[in-house]
């Protein structure tokens, strides 16, 4: 990934109009939602619309499939989702494998996490400032507000963002910014403009949806300073390119904000320093030198020694050693047995260990106690497929992944297990999903053909998947006009 400036993709996603991040021009009375932003595009089409831009993105953007951290960030905004204006608390969380501290929003209640995010936040109560913000975007429809601005120009405008957008994405900040500048060139000045009133709005109301949800508003502050001190380690693009200006003005102004409200000290769940650890460690280069960083907090140190702990038996377990990775978990399972993040780095020690009986018997009991939960699930039909039980993993991953459709990786892993069992049919309509969810319809389309020239004698199936194929022949032209 490129080293753009700090917001990086929150800057093509906020000109796509999708970020748009922000406070109307009177600070204290809200729009009229029933008027011209209803007109132009509908929640409906807002939806439709985030959805190809969340299948596009997919495609072009590395994003985590860590049941864990998933989870926690799908709880977290879930908790902070009441708390805001949405109407339609139905979010949909894209989380992003890149270093840099970014969120963003886009139409149809997509949030946006970058993993670099959490290691910056030094607090939870500092990520849920963020969150907040992005939340305070979809309830106040800025897409579509914003799209008032621009009816007259949206379609040449749309299409050359979403090439910039590719650009910055896996090309470099250079080329991206430079196609920026290319194609939008007049029009940027006023957009921006309107943004960043939008990021008034977005900081005011972000704000009181985590004072309401029980957190310290003087963590936005903090936040925002701490991206302040990011930014001086990257070139940023000129100021008016950024939708999130970060200065010491919006810092004051924040704090300013925070002294109307009584301090809370809200303190932080372990899970969020737990998540950090799991970020820190996928982003070491080796298994070692994650070793030599959790040795370095636990001497020193460390937001949470627990988490400091946590993070070292992951780095043993990666580096193969299982007696020490066993002994540094031993102390936290004892203290809390019932943590599902201390279980599965149990399982997963196991896993390396190859004791696969094992781990197969310890998730198999978690899961009796809690059926419905995800990165249980999803290690439990990992640990089937690497212990070389295709055909369970298969039966199993056919049912679950129906109850979470739009899950890419269950539908990868789907795909994969199913190859290893010989299930040639179940490969093609996988491979379809996995394809589909991440804007890839052609392939998609040729999953398709093929599965329906295996389904020849089930009509029932040839049914569903002449259907599917439809659907998806729809989204490419819709993509190609």
């Amino acid at each position: 990934m490129n080293k753009l400036s700090l917001i990086g993709l929150t800057l093509l996603l906020a000109l796509f109009p999708v970020s748009l991040l922000a406070q109307a021009h009177n600070p204290h009375n809200l729009p009229d939602f029933g008027d011209a932003s209803s007109i132009i595009i509908s929640p409906q089409e807002e939806e439709k619309l985030g959805q190809m831009v969340l299948r596009s993105y997919r495609a072009q953007v590395p994003t985590s499939t860590d049941p864990l951290l998933i989870d926690y960030l799908d709880r977290l905004l879930k908790e902070l989702a009441p708390h805001s204006q949405l109407t339609n608390r139905n979010l949909h969380l894209v989380v992003v494998l890149n270093p840099l501290m970014n969120a963003f929003a886009a139409p149809g209640n997509i949030v946006g996490v970058n993993t670099g995010l959490l290691v910056y936040a030094q607090s939870e109560a500092q990520l849920v400032s963020v969150l907040s913000h992005e939340l305070a975007h979809l309830s106040q429809r800025h897409y579509a507000r914003r799209l008032e601005q621009q009816r007259n120009m949206q379609l040449p405008f749309t299409a050359a963002l979403l090439a910039s957008l590719a650009l910055l994405a896996t090309d470099g900040g250079e080329s991206g910014l430079a196609a920026l500048s290319a194609t939008q060139a007049a029009a940027i000045d006023a957009q921006l403009r309107f943004s960043r009133s939008f990021e008034q709005e977005a900081d005011r109301l972000g704000m009181e949806i985590m004072i309401r949800a029980g957190y310290d508003p003087y963590a936005a502050a903090q936040m925002f300073e701490q991206m302040l001190r990011a930014s001086r380690y990257y070139r940023r693009p000129p100021e008016f390119l950024l939708t999130h200006p970060v200065t010491e003005s919006r810092v004051s102004d924040a704090r300013n904000r925070a002294q109307r409200y009584p301090r809370q000290m809200h303190q932080d769940n372990l899970e969020f320093h737990l998540m950090r650890s799991r970020i820190r460690f996928e982003q070491a280069n080796t298994a070692r030198e994650a070793i030599n960083l959790f040795e370095g907090e636990l001497a020193g140190s460390s937001l949470s020694k627990d988490a400091s702990r946590y993070g070292l038996a992951l780095a043993y377990s990666e580096a193969a050693e299982v007696e020490k990775a066993r002994a540094t978990l031993a102390p936290l399972l004892e203290a809390d047995p019932q943590r599902i993040t201390y279980r599965l780095m149990e399982v997963d020690i196991y896993l390396s260990a190859e004791e696969y009986e094992a781990a197969l018997k310890m998730l198999q009991d978690l899961l009796r106690q809690r059926p419905k939960n995800y990165p249980l699930n999803v290690r439990y039909a990992e640990a089937l497929m690497k212990s070389g039980r295709h055909q369970s993993a298969t039966d199993f991953l056919s049912q679950y992944v129906r109850e979470r459709q739009n899950d890419p990786y269950l539908w990868y892993l789907l795909a994969e297990v199913s190859g290893l069992a010989g299930d040639i049919l179940m490969v093609h309509e996988a491979r379809a999903e996995y394809f589909i969810l991440t804007g890839i319809y052609d392939k998609a389309m040729v999953q398709l053909r093929h599965a329906l020239k295996r389904s020849e004698e089930n009509f029932h199936r040839t049914a569903l998947l002449t259907e599917r194929l439809r659907y998806v022949e729809r989204l490419q032209s819709e993509l190609d006009y």
